[in-house]
Protein backbone atom coordinates (compact mmCIF):
# COMPACT_ATOMS: atom_id res chain seq x y z
CA UNK A 1 0.00 0.00 0.00
CA UNK A 2 1.16 3.29 -1.10
CA UNK A 3 1.32 6.09 1.03
CA UNK A 4 -0.03 9.70 0.00
CA UNK A 5 2.34 12.42 1.51
CA UNK A 6 -0.71 14.89 2.05
CA UNK A 7 -2.04 12.39 4.87
CA UNK A 8 1.12 12.60 6.81
CA UNK A 9 0.83 16.59 6.77
CA UNK A 10 -3.20 15.79 7.83
CA UNK A 11 -2.59 13.36 10.49
CA UNK A 12 0.14 16.16 11.73
CA UNK A 13 -2.54 19.09 11.58
CA UNK A 14 -4.99 17.02 13.45
CA UNK A 15 -2.64 15.97 16.45
CA UNK A 16 -1.98 19.81 16.53
CA UNK A 17 -5.26 20.93 17.12
CA UNK A 18 -6.16 18.08 19.67
CA UNK A 19 -3.21 18.27 21.72
CA UNK A 20 -4.48 21.49 23.43
CA UNK A 21 -7.21 19.87 24.69
CA UNK A 22 -5.61 16.81 25.39
CA UNK A 23 -2.94 19.03 27.91
CA UNK A 24 -4.71 19.88 31.98
CA UNK A 25 -3.89 23.18 32.53
CA UNK A 26 -2.52 23.80 35.87
CA UNK A 27 -4.66 25.84 38.70
CA UNK A 28 -2.29 28.72 39.78
CA UNK A 29 -1.95 27.69 43.31
CA UNK A 30 -3.57 29.46 46.02
CA UNK A 31 -1.82 32.38 47.33
CA UNK A 32 -2.59 32.63 51.17
CA UNK A 33 -0.19 35.99 51.53
CA UNK A 34 -2.20 38.14 48.15
CA UNK A 35 -5.78 36.83 49.77
CA UNK A 36 -4.23 38.22 53.66
CA UNK A 37 -3.37 41.78 51.83
CA UNK A 38 -6.95 41.44 49.56
CA UNK A 39 -9.00 41.05 52.91
CA UNK A 40 -6.93 43.75 54.84
CA UNK A 41 -8.11 45.97 52.22
CA UNK A 42 -11.71 45.28 52.47
CA UNK A 43 -11.07 45.45 56.44
CA UNK A 44 -9.83 48.63 56.05
CA UNK A 45 -12.60 49.53 54.08
CA UNK A 46 -15.09 47.98 56.09
CA UNK A 47 -14.06 50.23 59.05
CA UNK A 48 -13.75 53.20 57.12
CA UNK A 49 -17.53 52.70 55.79
CA UNK A 50 -18.76 53.01 59.94
CA UNK A 51 -16.86 55.76 60.42
CA UNK A 52 -18.32 58.04 56.83
CA UNK A 53 -21.34 56.34 56.93
CA UNK A 54 -21.57 54.23 53.64
CA UNK A 55 -24.59 52.18 54.06
CA UNK A 56 -24.27 50.92 50.23
CA UNK A 57 -20.81 49.74 50.79
CA UNK A 58 -21.44 47.46 53.99
CA UNK A 59 -24.42 45.80 52.46
CA UNK A 60 -22.32 45.21 49.53
CA UNK A 61 -19.39 43.93 51.37
CA UNK A 62 -21.73 40.62 52.58
CA UNK A 63 -22.93 37.55 50.67
CA UNK A 64 -26.61 37.46 49.53
CA UNK A 65 -26.62 34.53 52.82
CA UNK A 66 -24.66 36.12 55.10
CA UNK A 67 -24.95 35.89 59.20
CA UNK A 68 -24.08 38.40 62.03
CA UNK A 69 -23.54 37.38 64.99
CA UNK A 70 -23.66 40.50 67.46
CA UNK A 71 -22.90 40.16 71.01
CA UNK A 72 -26.09 39.66 73.11
CA UNK A 73 -28.32 38.86 69.87
CA UNK A 74 -30.07 36.14 67.98
CA UNK A 75 -28.63 35.63 64.69
CA UNK A 76 -29.38 38.10 61.82
CA UNK A 77 -29.44 36.37 58.10
CA UNK A 78 -29.23 37.57 54.87
CA UNK A 79 -28.67 41.15 53.48
CA UNK A 80 -32.11 42.41 54.13
CA UNK A 81 -31.52 41.76 57.32
CA UNK A 82 -27.93 42.86 57.62
CA UNK A 83 -29.36 46.47 56.47
CA UNK A 84 -31.12 46.66 59.76
CA UNK A 85 -28.14 45.75 62.19
CA UNK A 86 -26.01 48.33 60.03
CA UNK A 87 -28.09 51.27 60.09
CA UNK A 88 -28.47 50.41 64.14
CA UNK A 89 -24.49 50.55 63.92
CA UNK A 90 -24.17 53.73 62.08
CA UNK A 91 -26.59 55.80 64.05
CA UNK A 92 -24.39 55.14 67.17
CA UNK A 93 -21.89 57.35 65.57
CA UNK A 94 -18.58 56.00 65.35
CA UNK A 95 -15.84 58.09 65.05
CA UNK A 96 -13.52 55.41 65.60
CA UNK A 97 -12.89 51.79 64.29
CA UNK A 98 -9.92 49.37 63.66
CA UNK A 99 -9.30 46.23 62.94
CA UNK A 100 -6.14 44.07 63.66
CA UNK A 101 -5.79 40.62 61.81
CA UNK A 102 -4.25 38.72 64.18
CA UNK A 103 -4.62 35.53 62.70
CA UNK A 104 -5.20 34.48 58.81
CA UNK A 105 -6.10 31.03 56.95
CA UNK A 106 -8.03 29.43 54.39
CA UNK A 107 -8.65 28.02 51.08
CA UNK A 108 -9.76 28.39 47.78
CA UNK A 109 -13.40 28.39 49.19
CA UNK A 110 -13.43 30.30 52.48
CA UNK A 111 -10.93 32.50 54.19
CA UNK A 112 -11.27 32.94 57.80
CA UNK A 113 -9.64 36.24 59.41
CA UNK A 114 -9.43 36.23 63.27
CA UNK A 115 -8.53 40.00 64.98
CA UNK A 116 -8.82 42.25 67.69
CA UNK A 117 -11.04 45.78 66.85
CA UNK A 118 -10.76 48.82 68.87
CA UNK A 119 -13.87 51.35 68.79
CA UNK A 120 -15.09 54.81 69.87
CA UNK A 121 -18.33 55.84 69.45
CA UNK A 122 -20.95 58.06 70.48
CA UNK A 123 -21.16 61.62 72.50
CA UNK A 124 -19.41 60.32 75.18
CA UNK A 125 -16.70 58.94 73.44
CA UNK A 126 -17.49 55.03 74.83
CA UNK A 127 -14.44 53.13 73.95
CA UNK A 128 -14.96 49.14 73.16
CA UNK A 129 -11.98 46.64 72.86
CA UNK A 130 -12.53 43.13 71.58
CA UNK A 131 -12.40 40.56 69.31
CA UNK A 132 -13.99 39.36 65.74
CA UNK A 133 -13.62 36.52 63.65
CA UNK A 134 -14.90 37.06 59.75
CA UNK A 135 -15.43 34.08 57.52
CA UNK A 136 -15.09 35.46 53.97
CA UNK A 137 -16.24 33.51 50.75
CA UNK A 138 -16.40 34.28 47.30
CA UNK A 139 -19.73 35.33 45.40
CA UNK A 140 -19.81 36.60 41.75
CA UNK A 141 -15.90 36.79 41.92
CA UNK A 142 -15.68 39.20 44.55
CA UNK A 143 -14.21 37.79 48.13
CA UNK A 144 -17.02 39.02 50.33
CA UNK A 145 -17.87 38.58 54.45
CA UNK A 146 -19.84 35.08 54.80
CA UNK A 147 -20.32 34.82 58.41
CA UNK A 148 -19.32 37.89 61.19
CA UNK A 149 -18.71 37.58 64.95
CA UNK A 150 -17.44 39.74 67.19
CA UNK A 151 -17.93 40.46 71.20
CA UNK A 152 -16.02 42.90 73.59
CA UNK A 153 -13.65 42.23 75.89
CA UNK A 154 -14.59 45.17 78.21
CA UNK A 155 -16.39 44.07 81.42
CA UNK A 156 -19.53 43.52 81.86
CA UNK A 157 -21.91 46.00 83.88
CA UNK A 158 -23.86 44.69 86.72
CA UNK A 159 -27.32 44.87 86.82
CA UNK A 160 -29.17 46.35 89.38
Amino acid sequence: MRRHPGMFFLIGCGLALLAPGCIQKQKPAFDITAMKKIIKEKNDQFTKAHITGDSTFLLNIFTQDARAFAPNADVVKGRAALAVVNSQYLNMEIKEFLEETTDFYGNEDYLIDEGSYHIRYGKDNTIDNGKYLNVWKKEDGDWKLYANIWNTNMPATPSN
